[in-house]
């Protein structure tokens, strides 16, 4: 759900326009104890709209999805799971991605479309899933309406890829992603004269994560810092 395949596009040559610098979270505000108090909270908080949020056409009619943003509580520290898309898929091919998809019609809710997801995409329980809460939904230009929904998870668990759509399932630090000296913003040129857009990105070892999965992230900083 980044952004519409298109071809010879490599994010990673996109120039890093800036970095947005923001000094990490205080360990703390990584604790599961802290998480589970933020999200039963009502706080004041500013949403950072991506590009993609502010190029679409209010009049477009979106398709619902959700994502599960899967904090897993290990002994040390707090990860986030995240999966690579099979390179073969016709949209988002190879892109790093939350396990999600568009809601189906059986779905109650968005935490159901994100539950059903996970467990198709990756194999995971619901019975290892604690549903926090859900983030501001988020507009993609390849046209949905995203809802993410944060969770803890508790090893241990086995997960299976689905070999459809998930090449690889791997593990991110939380505190890495919860640094904003972490979040890189490139600019592109679009084509055609139709002028510029940005979007942010976290690399981390050999992922590079961007598009509406770094927004998401980003948004998510920013609730956890405010």
């Amino acid at each position: 759900m980044n952004r519409p395949k298109t071809a010879q596009f490599d994010p990673q040559s996109i120039p890093i326009a800036a970095i947005a610098g923001e000094s990490p979270l205080e360990p703390m505000r990584l604790q599961p104890t802290w998480l589970r108090q933020r999200f039963a909270q009502s706080i004041e908080w500013q949403i950072e709209h991506g590009d993609e949020h502010l190029s679409r056409s209010a009049q477009r009619d979106l398709t619902p999805a959700s994502v599960l943003i899967p904090l897993v509580m290990h002994d040390d520290a707090i990860t986030v799971l995240l999966t690579q898309r099979t390179a073969h898929l016709h949209d988002h091919a190879g892109q790093i991605s939350f396990p999600g998809g568009r809601a189906e019609p059986h779905d109650a809710s968005p935490v159901e479309t994100a539950l059903r997801e996970a467990q198709e995409e990756v194999g995971l329980a619901p019975h290892h899933v604690e549903v926090l809460g859900t983030m501001p939904d988020y507009f993609t230009i390849s046209n949905y309406r995203v809802t993410p929904v944060v969770a803890l998870l508790s090893p241990p668990f086995d997960l299976q890829a689905d070999p459809g759509e998930v090449a690889q399932i791997f593990e991110v630090p939380l505190a890495f992603l919860m640094d904003g000296r972490h979040h890189q913003r490139h600019m592109m040129d679009l084509p055609d004269g139709q002028g510029r857009r940005g979007f942010y990105a976290m690399h981390y070892q050999e992922y590079f994560i961007w598009g509406a999965t770094a927004a998401m992230l980003r948004n998510l900083f920013h609730f956890l810092r405010a």
